[in-house]
């Protein structure tokens, strides 16, 4: 958003507010986030148990000054799949919280509550936003879904990628049925990336994939990723915690 000052009375005010407001874009641009993905293949007699601890760990994480964001899903198709997506201040904290008890108690029960090892996904966020943002929630009557994409992009075509997002990200989040949208890339593939986008329902996805701008990502996806289709990356997520509506 621009804000145009254009009367010479307001000029003590804007120096106040440009660094009041730069320090605030300083902070949305600030691209030392730390961003774990981390996946559980979970047995179905441990659902209700394995759910439970991973609901603590993210709860007693939103209470930390240093956290930004944590949040717990199963996915739609297939529920027994579980991902805890957080994002931390520094890798200090994120160190930290791996040795909290409520991270010690997931990794307790998932010696015998996993059907595999877990998996663990280290991503960089391209379309930084601040903490704020990260934290904006749902409405009460909204029925939300949030979808992950993973992205193996052909070698070569990665800055292609990032170009189009960027030109279209800020479309998206503009979305009247966007809660959050962002792209990030795997940090031990630079060829690989992930984007989460939270809608406040079934209908604001649907909207999203009509949306005129989101064609030169699909076109993108249809050519110029190793292996089509790009559904095949779709991953379409239940927030089980810490489900805060307003």
């Amino acid at each position: 958003m621009l804000f145009l000052l254009c009367s010479s009375n307001l000029k003590a005010q804007h120096s106040d507010d440009a660094a009041v407001g730069g320090s605030i874009r300083d902070h949305a641009n600030n691209n030392d986030f730390v961003v774990r993905l981390t996946r559980y293949d979970v047995k179905p007699d441990h659902q209700t148990a394995f759910r439970k601890v991973v609901s603590d760990y993210v709860v007693r994480s939103l209470g930390q000054d240093s956290n930004v964001l944590s949040e717990a899903y199963y996915e739609q198709e297939d529920p027994s799949v579980l991902w805890i997506i957080e994002r931390w201040d520094s890798k200090i904290e994120l160190e930290k919280a791996c040795t909290s008890p409520s991270f010690k108690a997931i990794e307790s029960l998932a010696k015998t509550a996993l059907s595999k090892p877990a998996e663990r996904i280290d991503v960089k966020d391209l379309e930084p936003i601040a903490k704020q943002q990260w934290r904006s929630v749902v409405k009460k009557t909204d029925d939300p879904i949030t979808i992950m994409l993973f992205v193996d992009a052909k070698a070569g075509t990665e800055h292609n990628f990032k170009t189009v997002y960027h030109t279209a990200m800020p479309q998206f989040r503009g979305e009247p049925g966007v809660v959050t949208y962002q792209l990030s890339q795997l940090e031990a593939d630079s060829t690989q990336f992930v984007t989460y986008e939270k809608f406040r329902s079934e209908d604001a996805f649907q909207y999203h994939l009509k949306f005129p701008p989101i064609q030169p990502v699909i076109d993108y996806l249809n050519t110029s990723i190793k292996k089509q289709p790009f559904q095949s990356g779709l991953h379409r997520l239940i927030e089980f915690a810490p489900l805060i509506r307003k």
